[in-house]
């Protein structure tokens, strides 16, 4: 399993599920929206502090998020 494909899958479909626009997700994390775009599509990995963030904002364990484990 490629982790950043999976990282990228999860991101967009937690983003989702949490009702949130990429631009939203950007304007919380201090990022721009395209920025998040390149995430979601596996052009750009984040940095530790975003995917700890991330998880924050989604509710969701950096294991998951990654790739690491299938149950959030």
């Amino acid at each position: 399993m490629n982790t950043n494909n999976t990282f990228s899958e999860r991101l967009r479909e937690l983003r989702q599920q949490s009702k949130l626009l990429q631009k939203d997700l950007a304007k919380m994390l201090g990022y721009t929206q395209a920025y998040i775009s390149a995430w979601e599509r596996g052009l750009k990995e984040p940095d530790i502090k975003s995917i700890l963030q991330l998880c924050k904002i989604l509710q969701t364990s950096a294991d998951y998020l990654l790739g690491n484990t299938d149950f959030e």
